[in-house]
Order: structure tokens, then sequence, then C-alpha cells
């Protein structure tokens, strides 16, 4: 869930208010004219009367000031609804859709007038490893970008990337601009032999986030299916992918590689609690380590110390990771109602291009308001329970962060 932007993605609203109590004044002493004398006389008996009281009265306990805080959190969910031949449908309403969130069904509002929202879209490109040889057919790509972006106000970022991400081109409305930064990406070919996909999304959710935020936002990764040399953590991706309302639109070309794209361990990290080298750790030579244990099993123990206690959570980690492991632009498409094409040549990439121009301004937006989320990930199924005919593609999860705790008072 992006906490930065009210109309594409959660948004938390966090106020506190101290009112410290205030005592009240000593009453005023009317009476005659006194002499000197008696006035010296009432004078010490009032002293003597306040001395008395003082040590009579028993400490007022202390306790600190009241805060108090609310939270309210928004989460929106841009869905597309195609028929069976794949053409798109307008006429639905918001009692047609029927959301869960962890299996609790939902109060749902449809958002009117999305489709002419702005649009800041950063454009992923691999120009290093299997993507050096398809450089040239992303020249589709920098004489569509217009087709693209559509006709709303917009702004456009390319990154390239091999082992690292780099950024081509920041944020510019001039679409001839950005088509340049690719067309300089192709000429330069000069990439390494990684492909750090994740680093790279990473990098672009990054970007996003500064953008203003009534901008709707996109990735467009052109990439292929394997991810070599990332450094970011399995489970640091999904939160940073899960944690923003950035549909991610994904073309995929198959890597000449098997190799495993992330070490377990590695994907975890050492500092996970758990065996001495890691919960995912296979060590023989370490005595917390059970073998007899398959590693799915012992990743979906493992995920008990990353997510909330809920079956259905760790269930959908774990399908995370594996798709991470198999096709990651694939499944960061799945996870963030995004779509995902094959790239097979310049002419399929042209027509994919033409499908994702059509498809990010004619989603329905629809928002609910969750009663106390839990932090962690929230697995969101959304359906058309009356509409057998129809296809939704929609979000499959977002995350929740934990209240932040009201300030320290003065």
């Amino acid at each position: 869930m992006d906490p930065q932007q009210p109309r594409s993605g959660p948004n938390s609203l966090v106020s506190s208010v101290s009112r410290p109590l205030r005592g009240r004044g000593s009453p005023a002493i009317h009476g005659s004219s006194p002499t000197l004398a008696s006035l010296t006389i009432l004078l010490a008996a009032s002293v003597y009367s306040l001395a008395q009281a003082v040590a009579q009265t028993p400490p007022v306990p202390t306790s600190p000031i009241t805060t108090l805080t609310t939270r309210s959190t928004l989460v929106l969910v841009p869905a597309l609804v195609r028929d069976k031949s794949g053409e798109l449908v307008f006429t639905l309403k918001a009692e047609d859709f029927v959301l869960t969130d962890d299996d609790v069904p939902q109060k749902l509002t449809l958002e009117q007038d999305t489709d002419g929202l702005p649009l800041a879209l950063v454009v992923d490109i691999e120009g290093g490893g299997a993507g050096a040889r398809e450089l040239s057919k992303y020249g589709a790509l920098s004489k569509m970008l217009e087709t693209v972006v559509g006709a709303v106000p917009h702004r456009v970022a390319i990154v390239g990337f091999d082992s690292s991400p780099v950024l081509v081109q920041d944020f510019t409305p001039d679409v001839d601009l950005a088509a340049k930064g690719i067309q300089a990406l192709i000429a330069d070919d000069n990439g390494d032999d990684g492909a750090a996909i994740l680093d790279a999304l990473g990098f672009s959710l990054d970007l996003l986030r500064k953008q203003p935020p009534e901008y709707r936002r996109a990735i467009l990764l052109i990439s292929e299916t394997n991810d070599h040399r990332s450094k970011v953590r399995l489970d640091q991706a999904l939160r940073a992918i899960s944690d923003t309302n950035t549909a991610i639109y994904s073309i995929g070309f198959s890597s000449v590689r098997d190799e495993l794209k992330h070490e377990s361990a590695k994907a975890f990290g050492d500092s996970t609690p758990g065996p001495a080298h890691g919960c995912m750790s296979r060590d023989p030579n370490d005595p917390n380590v059970n073998l007899k244990q398959n590693p799915a099993e012992q990743a979906y123990g493992c995920l008990s110390l990353l997510a909330p206690p809920l079956r259905l959570a760790k269930a959908a980690i774990l399908a995370a990771f594996i798709g991470f492991q198999k096709n990651i632009p694939e499944t960061v498409a799945r996870l963030t109602g995004g779509e995902y094409f094959k790239l097979t040549s310049a002419k399929s990439l042209d027509r994919d291009l033409q499908n994702i121009s059509n498809h990010i301004p004619n989603r329905y937006v629809l928002s609910f308001q969750p009663q106390s989320p839990h932090p962690g990930l929230h697995i969101i199924e959304l359906r058309l329970p009356n509409y057998a005919g129809l296809a939704v593609t929609a979000r499959s999860s977002y995350w929740a962060d934990a209240a932040a705790p009201p300030a320290t008072p003065p």
C-alpha cells in the first residue's frame, strides 16, 4: 500500500491532540482595612495554616499527558474487466463486485472519473544479460511511447539495468525526450551479464514515490524471466511491491540460463532468527537444521518470522517466492494487478504495447476501508459472482504497516 498517494494507494491519516489540565487560581480575600498589627497576625496565621495543609495533603499522582490518535487506511484496487472475447466491460457498479480482505468481505466504493487522472510511468529495460540480444526489438517501444501514456497529463522516466539499475532519463512530460533515452540505451549496448530485475523494480518504486500524489503510477518492465545479481532480499522485494498501488505491466522473454535466481538462504538473509546460518539454512553441520524436512516445508515455517500468523498470508508469501524463482515479470504483474506478455518479436511487442495503452486508463478503481488491519501482508480477492462470463484482473495483496506510536509529549 503506498502511504503517499491518496488516489492510488493506501493512505494513512494520523492526528494527535494533547490538552494538559490547568489549575484554578486562588480566590481573592476581601475585608475591611486592617491595622498593621492585625495584618501581621493575619499573615502569620495564614502562612501557618497553609504549611499545615500542604503537609497533610497527599501528593497528586503524576500521569503522562493523554494523546488521542486516530488512524484511517484507504485501500485502492484498480480492476480490469473483460468478457470472453477479451473486450473491455465498462457498465458495472460497485455492488457487482465482491472483495474479501483475508477472507473477510469488505464494503466497496467505486471511484468516479479516474480515467483522466495524470500518469507517472517508469520504463524498466534490461540492457544486460539476455536483454542484450533483445535490444533490437525495443525500437517499437520508443515509437509507441506516446500511445502508451495516452492523452492525459503524464511524466515518463527511463531506467536501464544489468547488474544494477541506472536512471537513463529522469521524469519528463516530453515523450520525445523519453524516447531518445530508450534509443540511447539501445545504441549503448554495453551492459554486463547481470539482470538485477528486483533491484531495478525497487529503484523505480522509489522514483515513483517522489511523484505528486494525484498521479497514477505504473511500471513497464521489459526483461528476461530470471533474476541475476539482485541484492535485495525476496521478503524486502515482496513488501516493496505490495506496499504501493503501482501497477506493473511486464513483457518477458526466456533466459538462456537455468541456474537458481536467488539462493534461499541469501533471499532471507543470515540475520533471520532461526538456525545459525539463517532460517533457510540447509547446512548439515548446523544442529538446528532438520534435513528431514523438505525445503518447501522449511520455507513455510520460516514465513511466520516475516508475516502475521495467518495461514492464508503465509501460503501467499510462499507462492510469491516460488513465483519469483520461476518468472519474476509474470509474478510482479499478478501481484500488482498489471498484465504479463511474452516477447517473441518486434511485432509482438507492438501488439502488446497497444493492449497496455488501452488497459491502463480503462480500469475500475474500487476502494475500501479495512477495520483495524493487522500489520503485514493482506490477501485480497476480487470477484464478480453474478457474471460467470467476465474475467476480472486486480491486485492480489497489499501491505499494512503497524500504527505509529504517539509522539512523546513535551
